[in-house]
């Protein structure tokens, strides 16, 4: 399958262009002439990379940026920003708020597609390293935070997905609601550790068929299991 490419660029004809070279070089571009739509769409549709002007109408592209990388289910998106500036100081911004590399304006077509070529390799390279494959049918992206079922990304909230990272660092391993509130939340926590039942309650309705993988040690506490038997209590 060609890789999704999100073009994010308020020239029309530019994107155009970018759009045409990207097509003929074997990528799927989905193209953007403001920032809002895309941060709207990347909801439900996660691309490969992301291709940035940072000279937006909308939205500064520096700041889109920021705002991609600050947010877990997108933060492991490659960002290859575009910018007609110079500046080294832009440059380097651009690079600490989370962007992957950067081309400047005017660029050579087979330059572009070079470095998004690079770009995607090391991120794929990055993230293979980070997904917990329980079957074909069960995957665990640590890097997107993402749990996937059947091929479909499953709505779990970021607190049940931290239980389900915790138990299987440790397979096997039998975690007491106190050690599993204490990662949650630390010294910050404030909640009675019954709140942990509830939490793996809502997890195991989420993952169907999966959910006999973790495994309720009565007295004890939880702990996941690679097999699908039923509780041991």
């Amino acid at each position: 399958m060609s890789k999704l490419i999100y073009v994010v660029e308020d020239e029309s004809d530019i994107l155009e262009l970018i759009s045409l070279k990207l097509k003929n070089a074997g990528f799927q571009p989905r193209g953007f002439e403001t920032a809002a739509p895309m941060l709207t769409q990347i909801k439900s549709e996660y691309p490969d990379l992301i291709l940035l002007d940072l000279m937006l109408p909308d939205l500064d592209g520096l700041e889109v940026c920021k705002i991609l990388k600050s947010d877990p289910s997108t933060e492991r998106i490659p960002v290859l920003m575009l910018t007609a500036r110079t500046d080294l100081e832009d440059k380097l911004k651009g690079l600490e708020y989370g962007a992957d590399d950067y081309v400047t304006k005017p660029f050579e077509a087979r330059e572009l597609i070079a470095r998004i070529h690079a770009v995607i390799r090391r991120s794929s390279w990055e993230s293979s390293k980070n997904v917990l494959c329980i079957n074909p049918d069960f995957l665990i992206d640590f890097n997107r935070y993402e749990v996937i079922i059947h091929g479909k990304r499953a709505d779990i909230t970021l607190t049940e997905f931290k239980i389900l990272q915790l138990l299987t660092k440790r397979p096997g391993w039998v975690y007491n609601r106190a050690q599993i509130l204490d990662y949650l939340w630390g010294n910050d926590k404030v909640v009675i550790e019954r709140t942990v039942d509830v939490h793996i309650r809502n997890l195991r309705e989420k993952l169907g068929e999966f959910a006999t993988h973790i495994k309720n040690v009565r007295g004890v506490g939880y702990q996941f299991s690679s097999n699908r038997e039923d509780d041991l209590g």
